[in-house]
């Protein structure tokens, strides 16, 4: 009974393929924790969750994880016990570690049917997505859901032709460098970025300095629950339809 409307609308067939599948989640802020969630609801039949994060207060406003009563805890943790709560059959595999080159081949084992990208510090994201390129791994990434306001032109394409993402631009830049074609489908908005007014940014956040080593400097860019929402439902959506066919 839980999953009979996703097959009423899918087709047993489709249903019993996503119950099968293997989806991993690399990133589980505001976009990769809506994909999860939302992937546990259609039925995926096993997880992999890998994050290298607390909640923090700063996350309440748009991550679904994030409770007061789960401050402090680790996100890895928390999303296993939710999707655990919400679909109790789904195998859920936590990874808490930070991605780059020494952890690629644990964060990608066993051969994912499909992964999603929800890193959002640019380091880690570049080696993730040169090695789902350099493995030919289907996968879908998150490019930048902050500073934007309008839900209509959320889209999905090819990161080669992405338009008005600065982050998408470094992505290209630095897999280019490293002779890497940019082509791996993502979630993206085609909005232009701009400040509404001088709040819109902040210096970066203090909790995250443990982290600035192994990735980048990041700024808090002021972001909306129904923006990334959306990014990471998009994501959600696309792995469904390549799982079911």
């Amino acid at each position: 009974m839980q999953f009979q409307r996703t097959g009423q609308l899918l087709g047993q067939e489709a249903l019993s393929q996503i119950r099968r599948s293997f989806v991993v989640v690399v990133g589980l802020g505001a976009v990769g924790g809506q994909a999860a969630e939302a992937l546990a609801r259609a039925g995926v039949g096993r997880l992999r969750l890998v994050d290298h994060d607390t909640v923090r207060e700063s996350n309440l406003n748009r991550q679904i994880f994030a409770t007061w009563d789960m401050l402090g805890q680790k996100k890895t943790e928390v999303a296993e016990k939710r999707i655990h709560s919400i679909s109790p059959g789904c195998h859920v595999e936590t990874l808490d570690t930070f991605v780059h080159r020494d952890t690629l081949d644990q964060v990608l084992a066993d051969k994912p049917d499909v992964v999603i990208d929800a890193i959002d510090s640019l380091n880690p994201k570049v080696e993730l997505i040169a090695e789902l390129i350099h493995r030919e791994q289907s996968a879908i990434s998150s490019m930048g859901a902050a500073l934007r306001l309008d839900p209509a032109k959320i889209r999905v394409g090819d990161l080669a032709e992405i338009t008005h993402c600065p982050l998408a631009a470094f992505i290209r830049k630095r897999l280019r460098h490293r002779q890497v074609e940019p082509h791996i489908p993502c979630v993206y908005s085609c909005e232009e970025t701009r400040l509404l007014h001088r709040d819109a940014v902040f210096p970066p956040d203090e909790t995250e300095i443990h982290l600035q080593e192994k990735g980048r400097r990041r700024s808090s860019l002021g972001s909306l629950p129904t923006i990334t929402g959306i990014f990471g439902l998009t994501a959600a959506h696309w792995v469904l339809m390549r799982l079911s066919g």
